[in-house]
């Protein structure tokens, strides 16, 4: 996968952009971090929100992937690969 990263909040969180628009099923990724152990704060078609390594996270359909707090780059890239796998495999 390949992402552009974006930070946000004054430095204190990142997002990873994915390169292809994946349109992700919100309802299945739901059921999927649930099933993970994602603990889920707030959801609704267009993100939902849940802890997630000690971080707050935020998925949208569109394959972007905010995480707060983080600054480290490589680590946003990583973790948005990792979580997005998992919701995307058949």
């Amino acid at each position: 996968m390949r992402f552009t990263t974006m930070r946000l909040c004054g430095g204190e969180a990142l997002m990873a952009i994915s390169a292809d628009d994946l349109k992700l099923d919100m309802g299945r990724a739901v059921t999927r971090l649930e099933e993970m152990g994602c603990t889920i704060k707030q959801k609704d078609d267009m993100m939902a929100v849940m802890d997630w390594r000690g971080m707050e996270t935020t998925i949208y359909p569109q394959g972007k992937v905010m995480f707060f707090p983080l600054k480290d780059r490589s680590l946003c890239i990583k973790y948005a690969t990792e979580m997005l796998e998992k919701l995307i495999e058949q």
